[in-house]
């Protein structure tokens, strides 16, 4: 958030956006809804505004305090759901939106064999609030199904995630797909689920490991930057 844009608000609209906050953090989704639609509607602000000065700021909140172990997984997914809903009013606004930055494109599912996607869903949640484009595949996901969405999207990161051992191999298949098409130099990978380590992310050629969905948005942010300076 710009800080000096923020102090130059209303007063009545910093408080808006404080409450925002506070409500996205506690998960009351209603609460956070009519005050997206309030300063849209009221305030007139732009998507990009009640992003940047309110739901990201409020998410980024939530992601320190579960990286601190302040909040758990049940908090954090109200506030995720939270943060959904009011998506749902922002996401057909944003679509020819000026002045919301995108912090890039990112295909996630769980790979070919794997059902879970609890934890997949909640990264996607928080790299949406954080101001990525993500397109969730789903489950089972294989590696075809992995490979058309990068080339749809023009993805610029795969996330791939697993909960089961036997699962975990594949996440290498789908990376030396990358490899074979010439994608792998372009596209950041990163890898997550309960039974995976850092070791193991570096031995299948991923990027970076990420333990949570906190970490995961602050590997996002900061291998986009890397990856717009070589640009």
């Amino acid at each position: 958030m710009d800080d000096n844009e923020f102090a130059m608000l209303p007063e009545e609209l910093q408080e808006l956006y404080e409450q925002l906050q506070d409500d996205l953090y506690d998960g009351l989704k209603d609460e956070v809804v009519a005050a997206t639609v309030q300063a849209l509607d009221g305030w007139k602000q732009t998507p990009a505004q009640v992003l940047n000065h309110g739901l990201v700021v409020g998410m980024d909140m939530v992601g320190a305090d579960f990286r601190d172990g302040i909040l758990f997984v049940p908090e954090v997914l109200m506030a995720a759901k939270a943060m959904k809903a009011a998506m749902e009013i922002l996401r057909p606004l944003i679509t020819d939106a000026k002045g919301l930055e995108r912090q890039g494109t990112v295909v996630i599912g769980t790979v070919k064999g794997d059902i879970h996607d609890i934890g997949k869903n909640l990264v996607g949640m928080m790299l949406e609030g954080a101001g990525f484009k993500v397109i969730n595949l789903g489950i089972n996901v294989d590696a075809d199904q992995f490979l058309a969405a990068i080339h749809q999207h023009d993805a610029d990161i795969l996330g791939m995630s697993a909960l089961l051992t036997t699962t975990m191999p594949y996440m290498r298949t789908v990376i030396n797909r990358l490899q074979e098409e010439g994608l792998r130099d372009r596209v950041i990978v990163l890898v997550g689920g309960a039974p995976l380590t850092d070791a193991f992310a570096e031995d299948i050629g991923a990027d970076r490991y990420c333990q949570d969905a906190a970490v995961a948005v602050e590997a996002a942010k900061a291998l986009m930057q890397i990856k717009r300076r070589k640009a």
